[in-house]
């Protein structure tokens, strides 16, 4: 999405009101829930709300979503308020996150679900293993443990959209991961936010097989041991 574009739907009309009210709903339960470090208005506005626009374009008409880690909700809030063909299962583990999320799903009239389970536990459940057309996570994990979170919920012909800061390395070190969740890199978009330095990164990856039944591992493995990188580049 354009940032004019993006800009004009955060602060006109009626996507302009609901941005309005998820800010007011965000303040009120960070003081809680400790949901974010930024808090400024314009700066809310650019680095959650408008870094969470940038991948529409990567969200097909009418598709069926899974957001791991959803936290407060990005980018899957924002999303959905400028895109109401959208269908979202929000996974969380934090039940007070969980409680946010559908105060504001409820608030909003959003086209939500909110799951209070872990994402290794989440898909390996037939109810939601590859049976989404899109699965995406925002500053969850490093690329390689984030793909074994998120390919077992996407199905064949589906995509995941991972938002990244700056991401080369990641991408290099998560081949192997990818080769084995069956996934194959369609792209990596750099963007720069109006005003800002530090390099983002859009990661899209086509689901081209089934995910093997051994993954996700599950017991902290997908961080602790993550696929296809050798022992001396694993990172916490």
């Amino acid at each position: 999405m354009e940032q004019n574009e993006a800009e004009k739907l955060l602060t006109s009309g009626k996507t302009g009101e609901k941005f309005g009210l998820f800010y007011d709903l965000l303040l009120f339960y960070n003081e809680k829930f400790n949901l974010t470090r930024i808090t400024d208005r314009e700066e809310c506005y650019k680095k959650h709300f408008f870094d969470s626009l940038t991948g529409e374009t990567y969200f097909p008409y009418g598709a069926r979503c899974a957001e791991v880690g959803s936290g407060a909700g990005f980018p899957s809030l924002p999303l959905l308020i400028v895109r109401e063909d959208l269908q979202f299962d929000l996974f969380e583990s934090s039940h007070k996150k969980c409680g946010f999320l559908c105060e504001v799903v409820d608030k909003l009239g959003l086209h939500a679900q909110v799951h209070p389970l872990r994402a290794e536990d989440a898909g390996r459940d037939p109810a939601f293993r590859e049976r989404f057309g899109i699965c995406t996570a925002r500053a969850v994990a490093r690329l390689a443990t984030l793909a074994e979170y998120c390919a077992p919920f996407v199905k064949e012909g589906g995509a995941f959209v991972a938002y990244k800061g700056r991401a080369e390395e990641e991408i290099a070190e998560a081949k192997g991961a990818f080769d084995l969740l069956g996934l194959r890199l369609r792209l990596a978009e750099k963007l720069f936010l109006r005003g800002e330095e530090d390099e983002r990164t859009l990661v899209v990856a086509d689901k081209v097989k089934r995910t093997p039944a051994a993954y996700p591992r599950g017991r902290g493995k997908e961080r602790s041991d993550p696929l296809g990188v050798p022992k001396e580049k694993k990172k916490c």
